[in-house]
């Protein structure tokens, strides 16, 4: 069995067209890479959204952490019903005078059935990864790398995750996922996007580990972990809130799931250049890297609940602790 390298599963992943909606071709090559992956199962729910889970042995990390990515990126797609050549409406987070202008310098490609996307092409080195949708497809390509490096190691542990359909159009797929959560009760879903830094984070500077989004603040104890694995484990990360957009821990929390996420830094988001035209998306490779060992080390890791203690306990802790502080002060407060 050939074990695919970090190179081969981006290479595969990154070229295939994807939209809102339009998700099949990188859901159907998810599902080819893992499907000898051992200790590997995948499902398709009924929304279309893919499941996979690792399970060897009885022993699992503690929390049990349910990964997320999303398999669509903004697109043109093909007007339901119509047949016309040019009947193609462009979904996603991108203002229409820039997709406009992206037209008109040609960058739109040949559609693919009901699919068009914009022409850049993949191209991999040591330093960066470039293509034209980095998000979130790195983010599938991180997951199915842990997967088959975890394999390979033959790890003894149980994980999930989760590939959704629909994220650039308001979570339509994590949603789904939250509403029929497969899930035990109590696993963490994690977050794996590509995201622009902001307030601090910087490209090369390893993953961020996110205190939010846009839209809510995630988990405190689970981002605890996160930070508490990657300073075991020397794993370089950032702490940043990022602010400038909006991901799917968003979306599972607000339907009642303990959620954290973790980012990788994205140049030029959805597209758009620091000139504000269309231009291929791009990642660090070393970011990418360290973000693959930090899930490695997360799902590998048994936890004292999902933090090592919590606000409460550490509270308790200290009011006994500083008890005869507190005795002997409080003659001054009468």
């Amino acid at each position: 069995m050939a074990v695919p390298n970090l190179t081969t599963i981006l290479k595969r992943i990154l070229k295939q067209p994807t939209a809102p909606f339009h998700e099949y071709h990188v859901r159907a090559e998810i599902e080819a890479l893992l499907k000898e992956c051992p200790h590997v199962k995948t499902k398709r729910d009924k929304y279309g959204n893919l499941i996979a889970t690792y399970k060897n042995g009885k022993s699992k990390s503690k929390p049990t952490w349910v990964l997320g990515a999303h398999m669509d990126h903004p697109a043109f797609v093909r007007v339901p019903g119509s047949k016309g050549k040019d009947d193609f409406e462009f979904l996603g987070g991108v203002p229409k005078p820039e997709v406009e202008a992206g037209v008109k310098r040609g960058l739109r490609a040949k559609p693919k059935g009901d699919i068009a996307t914009w022409v850049f092409p993949v191209n991999i080195t040591d330093e960066k990864i470039e293509a034209t949708a980095c998000d979130d497809l790195v983010g599938c390509a991180v997951i199915v790398a842990t997967f088959w490096e975890l394999a390979e190691l033959n790890l003894s542990t149980t994980f999930h995750a989760v590939f959704t359909r629909a994220e650039e159009v308001g979570f339509l797929g994590a949603w789904h996922i939250a509403q029929k959560w497969p899930f035990e009760k109590d696993d963490v879903f994690l977050s794996i996007e590509t995201s622009r830094p902001v307030n601090g984070a910087v490209m090369g500077g390893g993953p961020v580990v996110r205190v939010g989004d846009r839209l809510s603040i995630f988990d405190s104890e689970g981002t605890a972990v996160l930070m508490t694995t990657a300073k075991e484990q020397g794993i370089r990360v950032q702490r940043c809130l990022l602010d400038a957009g909006a991901c799917e821990a968003t979306a599972m929390q607000a339907a009642g799931h303990r959620s954290a996420g973790i980012s990788v830094p994205l140049g030029n988001y959805h597209n758009m250049d620091e000139n504000k035209k269309i231009s291929p998306e791009f990642v660090m490779q070393a970011d990418v890297r360290d973000t693959i060992n930090l899930l490695k080390a997360l799902v590998a890791t048994k936890h004292d609940g999902i933090g090592e203690r919590s606000i409460r306990e550490r509270v308790e802790m200290r009011t006994e602790e500083y008890a005869g502080h507190l005795k002997a002060a409080n003659k001054h407060f009468k």
